[in-house]
Parts: C-alpha cells; sequence; structure tokens
C-alpha cells in the first residue's frame, strides 16, 4: 500500500451534481484536504490559483463543458467607495467590528440560524445544527479568524465592544490578502445592506493590515446571486492567462502575478 505524506496534497474529484446557481446545468469540484504543517501555505497558493476553503477542504469548480465561476479579489489599496457604498458606511456607523480567535458561541449560531431560515431555507446548509456550525468555525488548519458586528451601546466607546450581534464573518489571513469564508448577519436588518457593508469593512481591514486584496469567492456572470461582487472596482478576476484587472470602465487589463 502507497502511503502519503499529510503535506503531500492529494486531490479528488466529486460526482456531478445540479448546479445552485445556472439551473438546467451540473456541477462537479475536484478538492484536497488542507492538513498538515504546510496547510496555510497550500491554502495561499490554491486560493491564488482559484480554490476556495470550507473547513479542512479546498475546493475548486470542475465542470464538464462550463467555466461560468471565476474567481475575484478586490484591489484594496485602489478602491474607492462609490456615493451608493459611502450610504451603505454612513448607515452602519453605529456598527462595532472586533477581529477574534475562530470560536463559535451559541449568539453566532442564534445569527446563522435566523439568516439559513431566512434567506437560505433550501440550501445545503439549511439543516446545519450547532454542532455542524461548530465545525464549520473551528474545523481549520489554517489562519482563521472570526469578526463580530456589534451595534455599538452607548457606553462602548469606538472600539469598545458593542451590544447586539449583527452580523459574523468567518475570515482567512492569507499572505496576500483576507478570503471572506462564509459571513452572515440578522435577515431583520435588511436596510442596512450588511453583506455590502461587511465587504467593504473587509477592504478597509486589508488596507490597514498592509494586505493588497480581499477575496471574494467566485462572481458568475448570469447568476443573479454573484451579480453584486461586480460592483467592488478595482478588481481581479482569475482567468486561464492569469489574474484579469477590471477597472470601473468594465475593461479588463493585462494578466497580473
Amino acid at each position: 500500500m502507497t502511503h502519503h505524506s499529510r503535506d503531500t496534497p492529494q486531490f479528488y474529484l466529486t460526482a456531478p451534481s445540479p448546479c445552485p446557481y445556472l439551473p438546467g446545468r451540473n456541477e462537479r469540484k475536484v478538492f484536497t484536504h488542507l492538513v498538515g504543517e504546510k496547510a496555510s501555505d497550500l491554502n495561499d497558493l490554491l486560493t491564488h490559483g482559484g480554490f476556495r476553503r470550507s473547513q479542512s477542504i479546498a475546493y475548486r469548480p470542475a465542470c464538464d463543458q462550463c467555466r461560468a465561476c471565476v474567481s475575484v479579489r478586490v484591489i484594496a489599496n485602489e478602491f474607492r467607495p462609490s456615493r451608493n457604498f459611502r450610504k451603505v458606511l454612513a448607515r452602519n456607523a453605529d456598527i462595532v467590528s472586533e477581529l477574534r480567535t475562530a470560536a463559535p458561541t451559541s449568539e453566532q449560531y442564534s445569527v446563522f440560524r435566523a439568516y439559513l431560515d431566512a434567506r437560505h431555507r433550501n440550501g445545503g446548509m439549511a439543516d446545519m445544527t450547532v454542532l455542524d456550525y461548530a465545525m464549520m468555525v473551528e474545523d481549520s488548519h489554517v489562519e482563521t479568524r472570526i469578526i463580530e458586528y456589534r451595534r455599538r451601546n452607548a457606553d462602548s466607546g469606538v472600539t469598545g465592544r458593542g451590544g447586539d450581534l449583527l452580523a459574523v464573518a468567518l475570515t482567512d489571513v492569507l499572505s496576500d490578502g483576507l478570503s471572506m469564508v462564509y459571513s452572515f448577519f440578522e435577515p431583520g436588518e435588511e436596510q442596512r445592506s450588511l453583506g455590502t457593508f461587511l465587504i467593504l469593512d473587509h477592504i478597509s481591514r486589508a488596507r490597514r493590515m498592509g494586505l493588497p486584496y480581499v477575496y471574494l469567492g467566485y462572481w458568475i456572470d448570469g447568476s443573479r446571486k454573484m451579480d453584486y461582487k461586480a460592483r467592488f472596482l478595482p478588481q481581479q478576476r482569475l482567468a486561464p492567462s492569469g489574474w484579469l484587472r477590471i477597472d470601473k470602465d468594465g475593461e479588463s487589463r493585462e494578466p497580473q502575478d
């Protein structure tokens, strides 16, 4: 029997299943396990090549006859919020955020459960229990953090711990950026546009940390669920020739390493 080192990735291919984004199509994924001492380095390398992380697995679409899923990363230092984005920031000026060790809490799960029930009742994560949620947060061999977003109390100050938990982001810290693994928020706070606010906060946070990019996962042209990712410009999209820069005029530029 051949034995493989935990630091040597082995790749596998899933069976076809219905695509959750483009009706009438099937999806397949290639995946590997992120374990061992080199998990963080491997996660960095694979993210640069278009993979995403879910717990201790890194995966990338490998669909037959379809290349609709495109990896997207925002160029943090060059991003300037539009008028609409500035309105979102203003609406959420009463929120205080805290970067924490990736540890699950019952309070987080309460928001997570409400989010799934309101937004993804029929999705693949709809039946996740509190133990499943804990695994999603804790089952990681890479540098992962939880960012909690709370309503600021009158006595909490600018950086103090706030009150009600409104949103949560599970985020990987890479060598060149922040990768938004999963985020969720209170569905009753729709007027805040919290999904947009979390991305704006990650862009600002990456800039403060000296990291050039914020990885948003996959953008899919023609999928309404993914349209919002195209609004954060300038950005880079991964093409067969490399990372292509997309500016505010919608034009692509030469591939970048």
